[in-house]
């Protein structure tokens, strides 16, 4: 790869994309999908375009912000956009797995005071900045790291840090020159098997994502943190809630993710909510001027103000015509999950069928059926299978063959039938149901459900599957 613009080049017919998301999060691109290269003949500008498509919902589907980033952006390799992208995934590729569910270990890193849902709130860089910070002051060094940048630019950090988490393999750096000093730590952190990309320069400058990336690395390979018995125990409440209530919440943290709010990104969703003012927010994006600020507490430094904002959060609610029975302002404050979940859900709901409105020739609202009639209505006239439905809990809906025929009747070279499993089994099921998603994204369509919400039927999901691609449908034929 040329090292001036090479990577710019490489992104072109975007399989490298594609490649790079799955080894960030594994399996959230269906290779079936994607459209690779027959001896040695470039893709043409439509098999480009849809590897884009591709790439762009998978990356907003597991939390990068894509505003203002389309496959023509991507074909021409813009050097700001691609490096944009490119850095979004990395990140999530060396953080996601920073939290508690994956290392209770970190639970060692509590400050005095503070709740277990206090500390699961922070992302995943403040997490680690207070992880080097915990090893600096057990090894008895007297400064603070509060950045990625200055506080690391000498490297006598990194050298306590690696020291103390590995004191047999790393040895201290006492090198007086900076830059010889972070050839040292590089050194001794690659002796613990990270493969670091970091270059000393690059700490002496202090190159904040590189930093990061280094941080987050070498906590990957050795948080060298303990756990005993009886902290497992408390953790256990939190960290194993019911499977089907953490995959809603991740779908909807990363569909707020994917709407681009000044000052929104949502690591926690129900601690992320607590105050109020990130859900105002979401209100606000989904129905314009609805908000009136000034009745916001914008700084919120207790449960009452926190409270108060949550009630205004409950008046919108009801403003926008939600269902929120025995739902009150505390609940959201609490975090309570169920209806947390309802109120998010209904606002994804919400912004689905005005966006459809908005798309329809003269139609004030859209509903339930007159998605599943356009779905319907569609397949059979450019379906293959021509199978119906009559609502989204169909539990022939579970093999993804509907959802195939549909992604093929909105545009007919999305699909690979010689992909797709006729068989009925669990296996079969769920291998068509993650071809459906990517062959979805494919073709331009912004889904976020999982293939376990497909095979398992969930309602909800099924309709924000179909409106994404009836949404698409009327844009391409408005």
């Amino acid at each position: 790869m040329n090292p001036v613009d090479g990577l710019f080049r490489s992104v072109g017919d975007g399989i490298l994309l594609c490649k790079l998301i799955n080894a960030a999060v594994p399996e959230t691109i269906d290779v079936r999908a994607v459209n690779i290269k027959k001896k040695a003949k470039e893709l043409n500008i439509y098999e480009k375009t849809e590897n884009h498509n591709l790439s762009i919902n998978a990356a907003k589907s597991i939390g990068c912000s894509v505003v203002n980033i389309g496959p023509t952006d991507l074909i021409e390799g813009k050097p700001i956009l691609v490096l944009g992208l490119v850095w979004q995934i990395i990140k999530i590729q060396l953080t996601s797995t920073i939290n508690l569910k994956n290392h209770p270990e970190l639970m060692r890193l509590l400050l005095d005071g503070e709740t277990l849902e206090e500390f699961m709130k922070l992302p995943p860089d403040q997490i680690l900045l207070r992880w080097v910070n915990y090893h600096l002051s057990a090894a008895g060094h007297p400064k603070k790291v509060n950045n990625f940048s200055s506080d690391l630019q000498d490297a006598t950090a990194y050298s306590v840090l690696l020291h103390h988490i590995a004191p047999h393999d790393c040895d201290l750096c006492h090198e007086t020159v900076p830059e010889e000093r972070a050839a040292h730590v590089i050194r001794n952190a690659r002796k613990l098997q990270v493969e670091t990309f970091i270059k000393p320069r690059d700490i002496t400058s202090g190159n904040p994502k590189l930093n990061m990336s280094f941080v987050a690395q070498l906590f990957n390979t050795c948080p060298a943190l303990d756990l005993v018995e009886e902290e497992l125990k408390q953790l256990e409440e939190i960290l194993y809630d019911d499977v089907g209530d953490t995959r809603e919440e991740r779908v909807f943290r990363m569909w707020i993710n994917s709407l681009a709010i000044d000052g929104v990104y949502i690591n926690h969703l129900f601690s992320d909510m607590r105050d109020g003012i990130n859900l105002l927010k979401v209100f606000e994006k989904i129905e314009k001027g609805i908000v009136s600020w000034q009745k916001v507490n914008l700084v919120a430094p207790n449960k009452f103000k926190q409270v108060e904002n949550c009630n205004y959060c409950v008046v919108l609610g009801k403003q926008l015509k939600f269902s929120l029975v025995n739902i009150g302002g505390a609940d959201i404050f609490e975090g309570a999950k169920k209806l947390i979940l309802s109120i998010i859900w209904q606002s994804m709901r919400y912004q689905q069928l005005k966006l459809l409105s908005g798309l329809s020739k003269g139609q004030a609202e859209i509903t339930d059926k007159d998605i599943i009639d356009w779905a319907n209505a569609k397949v059979r006239q450019g379906g293959r299978i021509k199978s119906q439905i009559v609502a989204f809990r169909d539990l022939g809906l579970s093999d993804a063959l509907y959802l195939l025929d549909l992604v093929h009747a909105v545009e007919p070279r999305a699909v690979n039938w010689d992909q797709v499993s006729q068989g009925k089994s669990d296996d079969d099921k769920a291998s068509n149901a993650k071809y459906a998603i990517s062959c979805a994204q494919k073709i331009g369509a912004a889904v976020f459900l999982t293939y376990e919400d497909i095979v398992e039927v969930k309602p909800k999901m099924m309709m924000t599957f179909v409106a994404s691609l009836m949404s698409l449908d009327m844009h391409n034929n408005a």
